[in-house]
């Protein structure tokens, strides 16, 4: 997006106002439709370490917008829009009709950023493919699509850069690879496999129990509290999920995940008062994990705990 404007503003600074060019990018178009997000492209990103140290706010923001499955998708869009070097960390200040760059604030960046990721997905009915290349292109991009077919392919990412910059005079218009371009910062091969629930409802089933006191063979609702596995299989049964058992049955069931790919909603597993898996919680992101221990249903340090008791590594369901 950066580019389109900044080639505008040098060759059409006369007789075309940085407002046209913004409505050009970001038109209206049709009404938005609210869809389901089941794009089948899930992976862990590639990124720098000037990007990672933002995963905290990432995680943050995905979750208030409902995006928490598509976080590494996201994140590998910040590997090609900035690599984490500028302030402005997704380069959202387009998408609110600012200059390039004029955010200066990183969290404000990625909350900008990221609720304008999901209106363009919502618009784009759940296709991530779509939704990459109007991030580049603008919102006009998917009004271009569902005119001839519906859904993205190259040819179509190609047809549109043409056609724009003919009718602008440009010698080029977005990036036409640019989904490639993001997705080489995704890998799609990585431990564990994709998670296969919605983290944000087992999270929220969850958060209804934070403060409830620690009750051993908890198993529901009824006995007053819950124990750490108890919390994992009633929270992931309730959407029909079977982690059925005791924390080393848990274990049994899941995926082993390399630390620097755990996801929210992954499992976490400490060695407590015997050798083994003996509790589990659910990380949620931020170095934090949800879980019922001796203090009640809270949430805890991963760092913390890994100081105090043998650490298992993450897993996922």
């Amino acid at each position: 997006m950066k580019k389109i404007l900044v080639i505008g503003i040098i060759l059409f600074a006369v007789g075309y106002s940085a407002l046209a060019g913004f409505v050009l990018l970001f038109g209206a178009g049709d009404d938005e439709e609210k869809v389901g997000f089941d794009e089948d492209i899930a992976g862990t990103a590639k990124i720098s370490k000037e990007v990672e140290r933002y995963r905290p706010l990432f995680e943050k923001y995905a979750e208030k917008y409902g995006l928490t499955k598509h976080i590494d998708v996201i994140m590998a869009l910040v590997m090609q829009e900035s690599g984490g070097r500028y302030l402005d960390v997704m380069q959202s200040s387009e998408s609110i009709g600012l200059p390039p760059n004029s955010i200066t604030d990183p969290e404000l960046s990625i909350d900008v950023g990221m609720k304008h990721f999901k209106s363009v997905l919502e618009k784009a009915g759940g296709d991530i493919k779509l939704t990459l290349q109007a991030y580049n292109y603008g919102g006009g991009f998917i009004d271009y699509v569902k005119k001839r077919g519906g859904k993205y392919t190259k040819e179509l990412a190609s047809a549109f850069s043409k056609e724009q910059a003919a009718k602008l005079g440009w010698p080029s218009y977005g990036d036409p690879l640019y989904v490639d371009h993001v997705m080489r910062y995704l890998d799609t091969g990585g431990g564990g496999g994709k998670q296969k629930f919605d983290y944000a409802q087992v999270h929220n089933i969850m958060k209804q129990f934070l403060g409830d006191p620690y009750v051993w063979g908890g198993r529901t609702p009824a006995a007053g509290g819950f124990d750490c596995s108890g919390l994992m299989e009633y929270a992931f049964g309730q959407i029909g999920v079977d982690l059925n058992g005791n924390a080393a049955t848990q274990y049994q069931k899941t995926k082993p995940v390399p630390d620097n790919k755990a996801q929210p909603g992954d499992l976490v597993f400490f060695s407590t008062y015997a050798p083994g898996p003996t509790h589990v919680g659910m990380y949620v992101g931020g170095g934090k994990f949800i879980n019922a221990n001796d203090n009640g249903i809270e949430y805890s340090s991963v760092a913390t705990w890994k100081k105090l008791y043998p650490y298992l590594g993450f897993r996922r369901v």
